[in-house]
């Protein structure tokens, strides 16, 4: 309900502001602007962090893998909410929502070279966190053999 309510406030802001639209090549950019500056709003009338979740479809058949995925998925929420908020926002624009870095820029009214600098070291700090999740199979010299 509060996506909807902020895209609802967001196109209201763009509609009565359509005429500072400069280049309507850009209008996505231009909306996801005014969403980002309607979210900032938002979460500083609330100052209520609450963690918005989706509901998790659940496959009854296998309740282990869904134990290994809800706990996957648990981590990596964490890394992410962990990182400061202008690397989780670029990291969501781009990864996510699939901006280019110069839409990114322009939305969030930061030079490109920040942009990069951000999404670098959220996504080197995202690996560092996560590098826990990856599976560690030992290799033992036994099983190897050499081939000429």
């Amino acid at each position: 309900m509060l996506a909807d309510d902020l895209v609802q406030e967001t196109m209201a802001i763009a509609i009565q502001r359509h005429h500072q639209l400069r280049d309507q090549e850009r209008l996505y950019a231009w909306l996801y602007s005014i969403l980002n500056n309607t979210w900032r709003q938002h979460l500083r009338r609330q100052r209520d962090y609450s963690q918005y979740d989706e509901d998790l479809q659940h496959d009854e058949r296998d309740p282990e893998f869904n134990m290994q995925a809800l706990e996957i998925i648990t981590k990596v929420r964490k890394a992410v909410s962990a990182l400061p908020e202008d690397q989780r926002q670029v990291i969501a624009l781009v990864d996510l929502e699939g901006f280019t870095y110069c839409e990114v820029a322009g939305i969030l009214e930061i030079p490109i070279g920040t942009v990069m600098s951000r999404l670098h070291r959220a996504r080197k700090s995202l690996q560092n966190v996560l590098e826990e999740l990856k599976p560690r199979h030992e290799i033992r010299k036994d099983h190897l053999r050499r081939v000429k």
